[in-house]
């Protein structure tokens, strides 16, 4: 590593609080210009990120990091394009701030308003992905926020390549360079000085593994959105319809195994078990899915290991599940009650009074009726993009698009009334 340079957390909290006023002023086409032409340079200057990229693969292969690791951390053209093109697509969304929420007027003439505002600093804690970077910057710019980014040391050479180029994209609009910061540090104590800046930062955001999580959450003093790790299940229920059910496994299981809405754990019905083991035998054999089992299950699905405690509750991020099979929809939910994250829980079944049951009684963030958890996504519901996904249930839940970036001011205006 080489960013491992002493750095003043608070004189850049400082600045970003200095710019997040500037920010708040701006004109939404203002704002979207700015997205639009940082999507451009960074297209435009690709090869410098891609270059500092390479040196964190190279790193994380000296340290052995695993195939799953490596992937959230690689960037490719293609990826760079992608984060590009996630800035102009949040520019095309409306502006989350100036909207007003409810509006009346009292008795004695007063009238009041209720209006959307931004945050105003969001401080940003994330681990391997790059394209983190680009993402919470675009929403916290366009929902007119500055934003405090420290990204995990295995990403440091592409973080910093990435921030610098949208540096030298802002000096070219509206928006100052400011109102974006990077802490370009390796050392935990940046990370810590980080967690106490009450006066100037307004909300913590932490994005990554239960331990950064969990860190975030017990140590700062600042106010924390908190994302969650996502131990997702599949419960197949004894209606289920086979192939529906084998897609939606496959898909949330091994489309992108490494990322919070993969599933994580599959919860299935003995009586649809029973009628179908064949199929979805060949399916976890297809797909190279390693299978840690209850008992019941080692007796079924061949090369099944016995699961433990710790299984129930893995966050795997590979092609591994674990498969618990149960007698009703009652012994499902219990079972997501006792090890589910609150994240992301689905159902497959063809009889809608059991989805209804589900709905209304698995406590999560999002849920599915006969649909893939990999749909919980800021982009794959329309919001362009996505800064987390929220397990809390204060101001925001679920995956936090623009409006989650926002609060509210009460606007009163009068005629000299006194009280």
């Amino acid at each position: 590593m080489t960013l491992t340079t002493n750095v003043n957390v608070e004189a850049q909290a400082i600045e970003a609080k200095k710019a997040s006023k500037k920010l708040m002023i701006l004109s939404e086409e203002e704002k979207n210009q700015a997205l639009n032409h940082l999507a451009d340079v960074l297209e435009r200057e690709y090869e410098t990120i891609l270059a500092a990229n390479e040196k964190d693969l190279a790193n994380g292969r000296e340290k052995g990091f695993t195939d799953a690791f490596m992937d959230r951390l690689s960037l490719t053209k293609e990826r760079v394009a992608e984060f590009a093109q996630g800035l102009r697509d949040v520019s095309k969304l409306e502006d989350p701030t100036g909207q007003v929420v409810t509006d009346w007027t009292l008795e004695n003439g007063l009238q009041v308003e209720k209006v959307t505002v931004p945050l105003g600093v969001i401080g940003m804690i994330y681990e391997a992905r790059p394209n983190v970077t680009v993402d919470a910057t675009g929403l916290a710019l366009k929902s007119g926020n500055a934003i405090v980014l420290k990204g995990g040391s295995s990403a440091i050479n592409s973080n910093q390549a990435i921030v610098e180029v949208m540096h030298r994209g802002l000096e070219e609009t509206k928006i100052p360079k400011e109102a974006v910061q990077f802490i370009a540090s390796t050392d935990r104590a940046a990370t810590n000085e980080l967690f106490k800046m009450k006066e100037h930062i307004d909300v913590l955001i932490p994005r990554g593994g239960g331990k950064l999580i969990q860190a975030v959450v017990e140590n700062a003093t600042v106010p924390v959105l908190e994302t969650g790790v996502g131990n997702c299940h599949i419960y197949v229920d004894k209606h289920a319809d086979v192939e529906k059910a084998i897609n939606i496994l496959v898909n949330a299981k091994t489309d992108r195994p490494a990322v919070c809405n993969a599933a994580e754990t599959l919860v299935v019905h003995k009586e649809w078990l029973s009628e179908h083991k064949d199929a979805l035998i060949a399916a976890l054999k297809e797909n190279n899915i390693a299978v840690h089992g209850d008992e019941y299950i080692l007796d079924i699905i061949p090369g099944s290991v016995l699961a433990g405690e710790e299984d129930w509750a893995n966050e795997y991020l590979s092609t591994d599940i674990a498969v618990k099979a149960v007698d009703d929809l009652t012994d499902a939910i219990a079972h997501i009650e006792t090890y589910g994250t609150k994240h992301s829980e689905a159902i497959v079944t063809e009889d809608a009074e059991s989805a209804e049951t589900f709905f209304a009684l698995v406590d999560a963030a999002a849920l599915y009726h006969n649909a893939s958890t990999r749909f919980t996504d800021g982009g794959a519901l329309g919001f362009g993009a996505e800064i987390g996904i929220s397990t809390q249930k204060l101001h925001a839940r679920g995956p936090m698009g623009l409006p989650a970036l926002t609060t509210v001011k009460f606007l009163m205006k009068g005629t000299g009334q006194i009280r």
